[in-house]
């Protein structure tokens, strides 16, 4: 592409969000460029002392049907995508003034009517038109125009200017044309997305609704080594605006660049410590299954007992918390095992500082997630996308089925490991006592051999299963796990219940004098 700019004259700036305009408006005065622009900008604009030419004055045409039109005239769409070079005459001929220059953003759709909820008659009036029909004409005339519809990219145009002598080169119009055409095309996904809410197909077991036609946006974040192994390339994408308290808007402090593998997991990591806000809690994850979680009075203890619970797991694991990292629980990880990444609300200075000491050691900073989850999940499977909600509700109510109740201790329990057994791989089962996992099965075919894994590892870390809990993230379909639970000592159990065979579950865990609390929702993942 040419790097020889021809300087721009006359610039059109039209934006709802105002932030940091001033600034670049000025500049764009001082380089003597003319400034064009509607009413509410250009009131803005003059207010701070900058000249401007309303666009109604220049088309002779005022705004009409309170602003729904402004920009939609020949004058303006003629300016625009004029070519040069091959235009000159008929832009002559109507007294048409080429743009070199458009900056434009859109109507905030999504904050004012999707995030405060309005009704669909007030949500017409936020569907921008002019906007949308300017930036396409200005990015389709990337040769000629430089488009703006960010403005984190005012900085980049001018410095492009300054060693330009007034142009932007055609490098920089083509990177923000495609910049200006994912802008639109956001924008018309979300509107789609809101609008189709009227036409949408209603699943008619659970009431919820989804669009016709699902449109997504991803924005590139960065590139991975590999994907889940050498030989796959990979890539991770986020929102534009990713949540809180997510991978998406973590911040790497050091360490190797992420794998696709590590992405995963530490998702998965934050998905787990998340749950418990009561207590300091530390999750470490291999393969997206915890092979460890526990809480503690305080965040060294919490790590302490994650470890202890599946030592072995936990090489090369990765290792979340819910408080931030402190100096002391830093040190312990260091002395007690080799990790791939470290995954907290926050990090002190002096946790961060000690952490560097192992310089491919992955530290992120994720920030403080908010009390609700997102609030649709998605999958890809060959040829279609699966789309749900979150599995976010943990339980409809604690309801004991057996003739003994739990005791204090064992219903904490209980209620611990029934927070982890929802982010263990299907079929699951968890081994629980004082608030740390002590025996996990994980991803198995049938519900007993979950339970004999569960045993195994419990006897692998040196626990004494007598006196803990179990959970199981769906219903027993048979006796058998009942039964070997009761050899193995453990004295309540959490589940789901819902299976035909609930009765012959119950009277086998009366037999045993097993208490048996139910939750009425099922937790499988896969």
């Amino acid at each position: 592409m040419s790097n020889v700019p021809p300087p721009i004259q006359n610039a059109l700036i039209c934006v709802s969000d105002k932030s940091d305009i001033l600034d670049f408006a000025q500049e764009l005065y001082k380089r003597s460029i003319t400034i064009m622009s509607t009413g509410g900008t250009a009131k803005y604009l003059r207010e701070a002392g900058i000249p401007v030419l309303e666009v109604s004055e220049y088309t002779g045409f005022s705004e009409i049907m309170e602003g729904r039109v402004k920009t939609l005239h020949p004058l303006i769409h003629g300016g625009i995508l004029a070519r040069r070079g091959k235009d000159e005459a008929v832009m002559q001929r109507h007294g048409i003034i080429p743009f070199g220059l458009v900056v434009a953003n859109l109507y905030p759709f999504e904050s004012a009517i999707i995030d405060s909820e309005k009704p669909l008659s007030n949500a017409i009036d936020y569907i921008d038109i002019g906007g949308p029909a300017m930036i396409r004409a200005a990015a389709k005339n990337f040769k000629d125009v430089t488009v703006v519809v960010d403005k984190t990219d005012y900085n980049r145009v001018l410095e492009n200017m300054e060693h330009n002598d007034g142009g932007v080169d055609e490098d920089t119009r083509y990177s923000l044309a495609v910049k200006a055409f994912e802008h639109t095309a956001r924008y018309d996904r979300i509107i789609a997305n809101y609008l189709g809410k009227a036409t949408s197909h209603q699943n008619l077991e659970t009431g919820e609704e989804f669009p016709s036609i699902l449109n997504l946006n991803w924005y590139y974040r960065q590139g991975m080594r590999y994907g889940e192994n050498p030989h796959q390339k990979a890539a991770f994408y986020v929102e534009k605006e990713p949540p809180p308290g997510s991978i998406a808007s973590a911040r790497q402090l050091q360490g190797k660049k992420l794998s696709y593998n590590n992405i995963t997991d530490v998702d998965a990591a934050i998905e787990c410590v998340r749950q418990f806000d009561n207590s300091p809690t530390c999750a470490i994850i291999k393969h997206s299954n915890p092979c460890g979680v526990a809480s503690g009075n305080d965040l060294l203890q919490a790590y302490d007992k994650a470890h202890a619970a599946d030592p072995e797991s936990a090489f090369g694991g990765i290792i979340a918390f819910n408080r931030e990292l402190d100096e002391r629980t830093a040190r312990e990880i260091l002395k007690q095992q080799f990790v791939e990444v470290v995954v907290a609300p926050e990090i002190s200075k002096q946790a961060e500082q000690l952490l560097a000491e192992k310089e491919n050691l992955r530290v992120l900073s994720c920030g403080e997630w908010p009390v609700k989850a997102c609030s649709l999940e998605y999958k890809q499977v060959a040829g279609g996308l699966l789309v749900q909600d979150s599995d976010a509700k943990l339980y409809d109510e604690l309801r004991v089925v057996t003739i003994r109740k739990p005791s204090h201790k064992e219903m904490n329990d209980l209620q611990f490991a029934w927070r982890v057994v929802r982010m263990v791989k299907s079929n699951a089962i968890v081994f629980a006592s004082d608030n740390m996992t002590i025996g996990i099965g994980a991803g198995q075919m049938s519900r007993i051999i979950a339970t004999r894994i569960a045993e195994f590892k419990a006897e692998q870390a040196g626990f004494d299963i007598k006196g803990a809990v179990m959970a199981s993230d769906a219903f027993f379909p048979f006796i058998d796990s009942i039964e070997k639970a009761a050899t193995m000592g453990i004295t309540s159990i959490i589940q789901p219940g819902g299976s035909v065979r609930d009765k012959e579950v119950i009277e086998a865990s009366n037999a045993k004098g097993i208490s048996m609390v139910f939750t009425g929702t099922r937790h499988f993942r896969h």
